[in-house]
């Protein structure tokens, strides 16, 4: 009987046709397959997005309200998917193993709410919507620029010459954390340009939005844990102390968040 060793493993893997261990495991465990699309689901998933966005639209001041909340639905939910999809990036969306069309709702959801507030968030900095920046690095015109880093998502310059960045956080299982990597490049940027962070976080699962200057949160806030829901991921759970904003009220001005 022949010796079972590493030049046996290797001829057995040649005549199944492979060259490489990757490709072998690859094989076996249908890596080299990627999920067809499910376009039908998507259109459900928009059509939920849309649902969301109506609602919202509902409850908020007077003030706050959109008036042509169809118009809005149609160039931030049905034209932004038909960019996705002709750019082909739809089908290459994955994370930890997710299906795309899951990846793509996290997203489209975090984007459409961010987009919806805009109004709200240039009545707080009382400025014109105009002036407020777009500087995060979503680009939807192809795979490699389309990433999540820890730039926020906005820049804003107040009437005091000020210069802040913003970033949009939406929740709605009722958990709300703020990423580590997200307070440290606020820290490098705070360090490095003198920018102020703030991140605006929407609990819409309890109607509620908090505040939060994150250059500022100390290493050693009691307020760090680490989330298993988030694979182990270190963040900080913001405090109920900072939220401060009813949503079916009226959204508090700059001078009068305790920061400022």
């Amino acid at each position: 009987m022949s010796t079972i060793d590493a030049k046996y493993f290797k001829e057995y893997r040649e005549k199944l046709g492979f060259t490489n261990q990757g490709g072998v495991k690859a094989f076996f465990g249908a890596k080299d397959i990627s999920p067809t699309v499910d376009y039908n689901y998507i259109q459900l998933l928009n059509s939920r997005l849309s649902e969301i966005i109506k609602k919202i639209n509902d409850l908020v001041i007077e003030e706050l309200k959109l008036d042509e909340i169809d118009d809005f639905t149609l160039n931030n939910i049905d034209l932004v998917f038909q960019k996705l999809k002709n750019n082909n990036i739809i089908t290459r969306l994955n994370n930890q193993g997710r299906r795309p069309e899951e990846v793509y709702f996290s997203w489209m959801r975090g984007f459409v709410i961010s987009t919806y507030f805009l109004k709200a968030i240039s009545k707080i900095f009382d400025i014109d919507i105009s002036k407020i920046k777009t500087i995060g690095d979503d680009d939807l015109e192809s795979i490699e620029t389309f990433k999540r880093t820890p730039k926020a998502d906005l820049e804003i310059c107040l009437k005091t010459k000020e210069v802040i960045r913003i970033e949009v956080q939406s929740g709605f299982q009722g958990i709300n954390d703020i990423k580590q990597h997200k307070v440290q490049e606020a820290k490098r940027s705070k360090f490095e340009n003198n920018i102020s962070t703030f991140v605006i976080h929407f609990d819409l699962f309890n109607g509620q939005v908090a505040f939060v200057k994150i250059d500022e949160i100390e290493d050693n806030n009691v307020n760090w844990i680490t989330r298993q829901q988030m694979e182990g991921q270190t963040v900080f759970n913001i405090d109920q102390n900072y939220f401060i904003w009813k949503l079916t009220e009226k959204p508090p001005m700059l001078t009068e968040l305790s920061f400022y």
